[in-house]
């Protein structure tokens, strides 16, 4: 006798799919969701046209595009594997994961890098029977990640918004950085040293790491582009022409894979910010406090509402683009919804050891906050 197995009905079916959309679009949810409460307070007119920048939209819609050509000829893993071949004992594999990630963040942004090189980390350790070390590497990968984009204008979302809503000069804007970013690298370094003992390992070779000359030459070409219409030398309107043409022919793929929830967030929390600012009552207590103190302001907002939309919201309300750029930045460590690059990293470490939520919560918690405090001392500090 048979037994006739009838499927589950597509309503039954959708509330994982559903599931799935909102925890991969959690930020976007929510940011759609403050531009929406907003508008009630300030109606729909012709003024949130100009809520939108417009250069920042284009720049990272440039380099999100370029940057998912690059990941689709498997450029940066091919990378990280010859550099992290080189090592010869688990704790300098796990600085080399770890610093990869951290100048990745600096050329692709925080959650670019990783998605590129979590995988990897997971990789190197598992491979070599390490993954013992996966808590402390999968949260030292986000640390640098949100730190280590720091230092560029586009290596995450919010710098490339105020370097472009101030007008900072370049190298205005890197020597800025360039003290925090020391620190940080620092900080990594001797909790690396300190907590991972120099235990011999073998890497497997990687026979497949080998790259498309052509494809490769003609990414890194746009790569480079995208970067010179970051630093305004071009037009940005000339990249939104040229990139995608030349995409459209050589990678399709790579221009349907560019996150355009991550564009919808920024356009959201742009109509957020617009309409804040807007409010008499939320102008004037912020106008007030980010008088007082914009480096503390800028890092307790990242802690609730996370990075990008602080630094979007709290430029309208200070010139003071120094402390903002050092709060928003450093501001990513701490909680778990202080940066979007902390919840995908959180969510990818769960995917792989559903078991040790409990533990990776402890751990990053007690990490995230130890560079905060010495992060936001280091800032107080160059601010005196």
């Amino acid at each position: 006798m048979t037994t006739n197995r009838t499927p589950a009905p597509a309503a039954q079916r959708q509330p994982g799919k559903l599931a799935q959309f909102l925890r991969k679009n959690t930020v976007f949810i929510i940011a759609l969701l403050a531009a929406v409460v907003t508008a009630f307070f300030v109606p729909p007119d012709a003024q949130y046209l100009s809520y939108f920048d417009w250069k920042t939209l284009s720049c990272l819609f440039c380099t999100l595009a370029v940057i998912c050509a690059l990941r689709n000829i498997h450029f940066f893993t091919v990378v990280a594997h010859k550099i992290v071949g080189l090592t010869g004992n688990i704790r300098r594999a796990i600085i080399a994961i770890i610093m990869i990630t951290f100048i990745g963040s600096m050329l692709i942004a925080n959650d670019m890098a990783l998605l590129t090189f979590l995988p990897l980390g997971y990789h190197v350790l598992a491979s070599s029977g390490q993954k013992k070390h996966m808590v402390f590497t999968f949260i030292m990968q986000n640390i640098g990640a949100n730190l280590g984009g720091m230092l560029t204008p586009f290596g995450n979302p919010q710098n490339l918004y105020l370097y472009n809503k101030f007008q900072i000069p370049t190298a205005k804007f890197m020597g800025i950085m360039a003290i925090p970013f020391a620190a940080a690298i620092f900080l990594i370094l001797v909790c690396c040293l300190i907590l991972i003992r120099p235990e011999p390992i073998r890497v497997e070779n990687q026979e497949d790491d080998r790259l498309p000359v052509g494809r490769t030459v003609l990414y890194l070409l746009l790569f480079a582009f995208s970067i010179v219409i970051v630093f305004r030398l071009i037009p940005y309107y000339i990249g939104l022409i040229v990139i995608p043409a030349v995409l459209l022919f050589a990678d399709r793929k790579a221009l349907r894979n560019v996150d355009y929830f991550l564009l919808l967030t920024f356009a959201c929390f742009f109509v957020f910010s617009g309409n804040m600012a807007r409010i008499d009552g939320v102008n004037r207590v912020l106008s007030s406090l980010m008088a007082k103190n914009p480096l503390i302001v800028s890092i307790l907002s990242c802690q609730v509402i996370s990075n990008v939309p602080s630094a979007i919201l709290l430029s309208g309300f200070t010139t003071e683009y120094r402390a903002l750029l050092y709060g928003v930045n450093i501001g990513g460590t701490g909680t778990l919804i202080a940066s979007l690059a902390s919840l995908i990293t959180f969510r990818q470490y769960t995917a792989l050891e559903p078991a040790g939520t409990k533990r990776y919560l402890g751990v990053f918690t007690l990490l995230n906050f130890l560079f905060l405090a010495v992060m936001t001392g280091v800032c107080v500090l160059l601010l005196q």
